[in-house]
């Protein structure tokens, strides 16, 4: 259970007005014993995140995001296309409200991501204020753990997904992948989620904001989202099951993650700039994991592989929390990926070392101007 608030929400709207009887501001009552330019810059408006990200970011991590949003504008405003990728949670932990904005802005043109991410924000969509959020999750023993699964609440961190949205879009898909099994239709996962969102019957089960689902702007946008390993999700554990159970008549009515990989090829292929003199695409990494490895590997296999002249990945970020090891992919710095014909030595490459769900909102804040 929430605590329950103390005082009304701030409303920053009130102090737009910048003060000029001191250096220090008093919001609520509270002295934060801070100078006035923190909260308001020269033309005494509230200060944009852009701007407070060039005054504070100045060194370490936060010099080397500043950077990345830098050169990821830069990039896309030369004419480069740009794939993101997003392992863990990233959708229960609602990127969507800030990815769809940037998608929608025409920054970014694929995505790659795991099943996971792909349903999940399909379920905060359509369940989003069934959601329950533990603010204490450390704390919580196996006892409460029992309780929350005996309740049908599948934990995410600090975040609860009911499992009921989860049977509410089975339904909808086993239709859908039923049909496509015995017209003899084959479609990727992503299409089959365009699918449902497509229903004209969908909206009047939304609970949060149509605008905060990066996968409808992806519809909307029609570019393509792979979603390698797609097996290892609660919607492929559900279509191995209704397959084994008869209700779909194959597994052949979804294609394969190879077929996936091709597409991706097709693509990059056609979207590289290299006929246009354009910068080739460049790749976001949110995390590690299949969803960046898969994606990135486009490029060496194009080369190595096809035998076909293409442009190595023309700007490369990731945000990792993951530490150098051995063998580990999540955790490998950038140039390590020179070795494997992936990127080039003069390609623009950042590694952030810190928490995805604060860094890539202030990077794609920065980029969209806030």
């Amino acid at each position: 259970m929430s605590p329950p608030r103390r005082g009304p929400p701030v409303s920053w709207h009130r102090f737009r007005k910048p003060l000029t009887d001191g250096t220090a501001c008093v919001f609520f009552g509270v002295n934060l014993a801070l100078p006035v330019e923190t909260f308001f810059n020269e033309e005494g408006k509230m200060a944009a995140i852009r701007d407070f990200m060039e005054k504070h970011f100045r060194h370490f991590n936060a010099r080397e995001a500043l950077d990345a949003a830098k050169a990821f504008e830069k990039h896309v405003d030369s004419g480069g296309k740009m794939l993101v990728s997003l392992a863990g949670a990233m959708s229960t932990g609602e990127l969507g409200i800030i990815l769809a904005r940037m998608i929608r802005a025409g920054k970014v043109h694929a995505i790659s991501c795991t099943g996971a991410n792909l349903e999940e924000d399909v379920f905060n969509l359509l369940a989003h204020d069934e959601y329950e959020v533990i603010q204490d999750w450390r704390a919580l023993s196996a006892a409460d753990e029992q309780s929350l699964y005996d309740r049908g609440m599948n934990r995410v961190t600090d975040t609860c997904i009911p499992e009921d949205v989860m049977r509410h879009l089975e339904k909808r898909l086993v239709d859908r992948w039923s049909s496509a099994a015995e017209e003899g239709a084959r479609r990727f996962p992503f299409e089959f989620m365009y699918g449902v969102l497509d229903d004209p019957e969908l909206p009047q089960f939304y609970q949060t904001d149509p605008s905060n689902s990066w996968l409808l702007a992806a519809k909307e946008a029609g570019i393509p989202v792979y979603a390698p390993g797609w097996e290892d999700s609660t919607m492929g554990n559900m279509f191995s099951a209704n397959v084994k159970m008869g209700n779909i008549a194959h597994h052949q009515c979804v294609k394969t993650g190879t077929e996936q990989f091709h597409h991706l090829m097709d693509w990059y292929l056609a979207n590289n700039g290299q006929k246009e003199g354009l910068p080739s695409v460049g790749f976001f990494q949110i995390g590690g994991g299949i969803a960046g490895d898969f994606a990135i590997c486009v490029v060496p296999s194009i080369i190595q592989d096809l035998q076909r002249e293409t442009p190595f990945w023309g700007y490369f970020c990731q945000i990792t929390d993951a530490e150098v090891s051995y063998g580990g992919y999540s955790g490998a710095v950038p140039n390590e990926k020179i070795t494997w014909g992936k990127l080039a030595v003069d390609t623009p490459k950042f590694l952030v070392k810190s928490d995805a769900t604060i860094v890539a909102p202030l990077i794609f804040a920065y980029i969209l101007g806030d």
